[in-house]
């Protein structure tokens, strides 16, 4: 941030936290997503509208991966907005804390059966449905099931430092006074550190 936004902004200059490693982020960033499950995947139509829709990420292949995939139908009307345009959103809320996590990034559809089946859970059929044609049984053979892998470009992330009750606290004493409630930290991980992220995963 500028020395001017600094000055706007002491919210968020106060909040920034500049001294965690990479690991600390990552762990960080895996508590949220852990406590939440549920994802909005967020894209855009070929008119520029936004559309976002509750999505469960798949398990990751290891701790330190930053790459989310989705289990989802390739009929459904995300696919075709994914086709025109890969860019995408995904976040995390966690309403008891408002710790939450915002991926900006690119998504790529994948049709490989055996990446299908390495995130395949039987409890998913209940998404498809058995059409009873023979072929859409949904089942892990169902053409219609694909995975959207989402690589991110930059991940942000907020959160609290301190309880509910510790929170409400500080932001009434500083309604009062004219100081800046901080009760959390925001944290980046960056492309370069998303960068280094995949090649650690690749030499696993």
């Amino acid at each position: 941030m500028s020395a001017i936004s600094n000055k706007l902004d002491p919210y968020t200059s106060q909040c920034q936290d500049h001294n965690p490693t990479l690991q600390e982020k990552i762990d960080g960033l895996k508590e949220i997503i852990k406590s939440t499950q549920t994802a909005m995947l967020t894209t855009r139509s070929a008119d520029g509208q936004f559309h976002a829709r509750a999505m469960n990420p798949v398990a990751p292949d290891s701790e330190m991966q930053l790459t989310l995939n989705f289990i989802a139908n390739n009929a459904s009307h995300k696919f075709e907005e994914l086709q025109n345009d890969s860019h995408v959103n995904v976040c995390f809320l966690h309403p008891a804390t408002t710790n939450w996590a915002s991926f900006s990034g690119k998504a790529t559809i994948m049709e490989d059966r055996d990446e299908i089946k390495k995130h395949w859970s039987s409890r998913l059929s209940a998404w498809f449905g058995d059409l009873k044609d023979g072929v859409h049984k949904g089942d892990v053979n169902d053409p219609r099931i694909a995975l959207i892998q989402v690589i991110p470009d930059e991940i942000r992330y907020w959160h609290s430092t301190k309880s509910k009750i510790g929170t409400a606290l500080e932001v009434k004493i500083d309604s009062v006074t004219g100081k800046v409630a901080a009760p959390g930290e925001l944290r980046t991980i960056t492309s370069d550190e998303i960068q280094l992220t995949q090649g650690l995963n690749s030499k696993k």
